[in-house]
């Protein structure tokens, strides 16, 4: 999970303050810093400053999602054979791996990424680290058909299936994130990732993104024997979620 702002120091003591992460730089050239996010010890997730060409599109601030590929310029390939749009890539990023962005054909971005040095993230599903991702569009169909086709995931219905609509998306036997019907949306929310990170109290956490500059969009709320949840965004308006199990 990357992490596009307007003003990463301010983003490095937000997410320090919110999750316990810690922050190490890496030149990237003049002025400009790549930071790595670290929780016990482990990658966690990174940002990097939004592009002034992304600015001036009116791209805001935002976190992009990696998902792992075992080749990803076969993968990338079949993006556009789907009739998705490959935006950049594939690259290089020096013997970190290999990436491209691309765009589903729902308009939700994504990034692809085979590991070398780097081969993700080190924690997930603790508190504090990624837990969860949802993939929100008008378009569920054809985003469930996309995704099963270019990753070989499969989307299936909840317990609650029966008054949801929720779908969750699995990755052979792993179940690793989520698509809610396309009512629940609203009606002009731009087709995107939403990432989720795992909090002891989701209720205190959502309070602490108020007092550390953030908003609330969707106010603490259960899940059906899932657990808790809150949709927020940080001070300069990239957009996640906060979840707490109710198994933990």
């Amino acid at each position: 999970m990357e992490l596009h702002t307007t003003d990463q120091n301010a983003a490095k003591q937000f997410y320090g303050s919110l999750f316990g992460w810690e922050a190490a730089d890496f030149p990237m050239g003049p002025g400009e810093v790549y930071t790595i996010f670290k929780l016990k010890g482990e990658d966690s997730s990174a940002a990097c400053a939004l592009r002034k060409d992304l600015l001036d599109r009116g791209v805001p601030p935002h976190w992009m999602l990696y998902i792992a590929a075992d080749d990803v310029d076969a993968t990338t390939k079949r993006v556009a054979e789907l009739g998705g749009t490959v935006m950049a890539g594939p690259f290089d990023v020096g013997e970190n791996g290999r990436m491209s962005v691309n765009q589903d054909p729902t308009g939700a971005h994504f990034c692809l990424w085979t590991g070398k040095q780097t081969k993700g993230i080190g924690i997930a599903g603790e508190n504090g680290a990624f837990c969860w991702a949802d993939i929100n569009t008008k378009n569920r169909d054809g985003a469930v058909k996309f995704y099963s086709d270019l990753l070989g995931w499969s989307f299936v219905a909840g317990e609650n299936k029966d008054h949801s609509g929720y779908l969750h998306i699995m990755n052979g036997a792993q179940m690793i994130g989520g698509t809610p019907p396309p009512e629940m949306l609203p009606e002009q929310m731009p087709p995107h990732w939403m990432v989720y990170y795992m909090v002891a109290d989701c209720d205190a956490s959502t309070a602490k993104v108020q007092s550390l500059g953030g908003t609330v969009h969707v106010p603490p709320m259960d899940i059906e024997g899932a657990g808790r949840m809150s949709i927020v965004q940080d001070a300069q308006g990239a957009g996640f979620a906060l979840f707490k199990s109710s198994m933990m």
